[in-house]
């Protein structure tokens, strides 16, 4: 952790100091807010622990709960939620917490006895180690704790204001309502009614004005009707029993996942974390259409019977229910995730944003309902970040709906040949390990890996993928090991990336080792003629970036802020640690930091001669510069000397106070 830079600190680091809204910040909901998130699920939570990094900006979090969620519906989480919960500070923590799905059992019928159930099969859950982080199983209502401590922690200190639920919502854009409307010569443009559901003022409905809203309300969600949208797709017309259960059973893979498939129907099969509990999603089959939903009144010892068909000559014996419901598989999507059809240049910009199950529901088996939606939380929040802080362009937040509408189309389409596959008998399938095939080889998908975004004012072309062909532009940072120049700690490189608004560009060096006199003790700017011939790529790139008027790192500095405060630079140069000193490496690298102007040197890497990132993510050995957005995604790789080029994508990212 980097801390102590504005003083000494003595207790815990993770708490920073409050500031802008944060400080004294107001108990009730107040009547003007810039960001209105509505609901305090997954979407919501990742929204609000981002935004509190943004104290500048007035958001607050209204859940019509009266307090913290207790029993949570969505219990996996993919390696790329826990890589996202390592940007929050707390994937040890729950990592620790959680149970780690190592294999996954495929049960079948006995083709000697098909009225009970053998192994077929028991492939390792990452065949192929698309991420050093693991597959778990924890409690959403965990997770949930683990953002809230995070934004209560940060300087806008946001916490949900519970028992208030939404209403409705209109809003008066200055594009399109009256031009003398005081919502259209404001920054607060939408008008939101609320209801109080708990204390002293339950009934009572009131209106604020907001600049933003963030719809993470759900399936039925109000946000999405009052801005016209509807769900699309298809009708549910399978049944399935979920229940959380503590049992005794002479099941002899009752403590690891399982995909089931009996003459009896199907069971997908989660051990939980804590070492007792389980999940079941028990198949109670289709549902015909004049059902009228009373299959929704199917009792747990119903689902319990079912089970226990299933798993013959296995049985449980259940001790204790945690949970229980019935679902019916229903695949839908909105057409957009925000309140505006025009998306040319020019026309206002969205306003209104739906994410999670409020724009996009599946099936509960791919374990995806929580994990796309804590990236759609991600992805809007630090956008919404960096427009209202002045940061970026309001034409940014077009890119929201843009990319995230894609990626779950994709999910949905993904889902639908996964949640049919695991309700097809057995010998209606190809072969009796087609099933387990199908899981293997299409891991990279649900583990989160395969979102990869387009060509945008924040992605750039590929134009240059082969300098760094294992950070596809577009996809999440993988991250490698690296060494620490200066302490020689191996450190996973993507893991030093906090989840703080900050862009992240990481400069991988050319054959040339940093010598001294590279350091740029001179502060001098980039040299000309015989002089910068002499230096090298990555000298004349860290002159350029800390130096010249074009470099982003000056053009949207503004006054009193730290080198770094926009964008964290980071090197990696290919020699040994041991071959080289930190006073050898520029100045850019090294940035004078905090109210004691102290120099930061834990950004200096050198690649690991066992485990070279340049080999594991093919880097070029001519060096390259990989370009990351707040959000963990590859926006761009370029040349080392590509300053212009580096320097007009930026200046499409940023907006300047100048």
């Amino acid at each position: 952790m980097h801390f102590h830079q504005h003083g000494y600190v003595s207790a815990d680091p993770r708490i920073e100091a409050a500031a802008g809204y944060g400080i004294d910040r107001s108990e009730d909901l107040p009547d003007e807010v810039d960001v209105l998130i509505v609901g305090s699920g997954p979407a919501g939570m990742v929204a609000a622990a981002q935004l509190s990094q943004y104290p500048e900006v007035n958001t607050r979090m209204i859940e019509k709960r009266d307090s913290r969620l207790v029993i949570g519906q969505a219990d996996g989480i993919q390696a790329r939620s826990v890589e996202t919960f390592q940007a929050f500070g707390f994937a040890e923590e729950i990592m620790r917490e959680g149970y780690h799905i190592i294999d996954m059992a495929f049960w079948n019928p006995d083709p000697e006895n098909p009225e009970h159930i053998i192994r077929t099969g028991r492939p390792k859950d990452d065949e192929s180690g698309i991420s050093e982080f693991p597959h778990l199983i924890v409690n959403q209502a965990r997770v949930l704790d683990y953002f809230a401590q995070f934004a209560k922690q940060s300087p806008g200190r946001i916490e949900p204001d519970y028992g208030i639920e939404f209403v409705d919502l209109t809003v008066d854009d200055a594009a399109t309502g009256p031009a003398d409307s005081e919502a259209a010569a404001s920054d607060h443009p939408v008008t939101v009614t609320v209801r109080y559901t708990a204390g002293e003022r339950a009934g009572e409905e009131r209106t604020i004005r907001a600049g933003y809203v963030i719809g993470c309300d759900g399936a039925r969600s109000g946000v999405r009707k009052s801005i016209g949208r509807t769900m699309i797709g298809d009708q549910a017309n399978h049944a399935w029993g979920v229940m959380d259960v503590l049992a005794n059973s002479d099941f002899p893979d009752i403590r690891t996942k399982c995909a089931i498939s009996s003459k009896h129907g199907n069971i997908l099969h989660i051990p939980r974390e804590g070492g007792h509990l389980f999940r079941m999603y028990v198949d109670l089959g289709e549902v015909p259409e004049d059902d009228a939903r009373k299959v929704r009144q199917t009792s747990v010892d119903e689902i319990i019977a079912r089970a226990n068909a299933i798993i013959s000559p296995y049985s449980i014996d259940v001790k204790d229910v945690a949970w229980h419901s019935v679902y019916e598989v229903g695949h839908r999507l909105t057409d957009a995730f925000d309140d505006t059809d025009d998306n040319t240049v020019g026309a206002p910009c969205p306003r209104v944003f739906i994410t999670g199950d409020a724009c996009h529901t599946h099936s509960a088996k791919a374990g995806q309902g929580m994990n796309v939606s804590m990236q759609d939380g991600f992805n809007i929040s630090w956008k919404l970040g960096q427009v209202l802080s002045g940061r970026s362009p309001q034409e940014l937040l077009r890119t929201y709906s843009a990319e995230r509408q894609v990626t779950a189309k994709n999910l949905i389409d993904f889902d639908k040949e996964w949640s049919t596959l695991m309700a097809t008998p057995q010998e209606e399938l190809p072969d009796e390990t087609y099933l387990q095939d199908f899981y293997v080889k299409t891991a990279e998908f649900p583990a989160g890996f395969m979102t990869e975004y387009t060509e945008s004012m924040i992605t750039a072309s590929p134009t240059h993928q082969e300098l760094a062909s294992g950070f596809p532009v577009g996809k999440r940072f993988k991250s490698a090991q690296v060494q620490r120049s200066c302490d020689a700690n191996f450190i996973h490189l993507g893991h030093e990336a906090r989840a703080d608004g900050r862009w992240r560009v990481y400069v991988f060096a050319d054959a040339q080792a940093p010598m001294l006199g590279d350091g740029g003790a001179s502060g001098a700017p980039v040299a000309s003629g015989a002089s910068a011939l002499a230096k090298s790529k990555v000298t004349q790139l860290a002159d350029w970036l800390e130096f010249d008027p074009a470099s982003p790192l000056v053009r949207f500095r503004r006054e009193g802020d730290d080198m770094d405060a926009l964008i964290e630079l980071s090197v990696v140069y290919q020699q040994n640690h041991t071959e080289f000193s930190f006073p050898d490496v520029p100045t850019a690298f090294r940035p004078h930091v905090g109210e004691f102007d102290l120099e930061y040197v834990e950004k200096i890497f050198a690649a690991m001669p066992e485990e070279d990132i340049y080999d594991e993510r093919g880097v070029s050995r001519d060096g390259a510069v990989v370009v990351v957005r707040p959000d963990q995604y590859v926006s761009g790789v370029f040349p080392l000397d590509a300053h212009e080029e580096i320097g007009k994508f930026f200046a499409g990212v940023f907006a300047s106070d100048q």
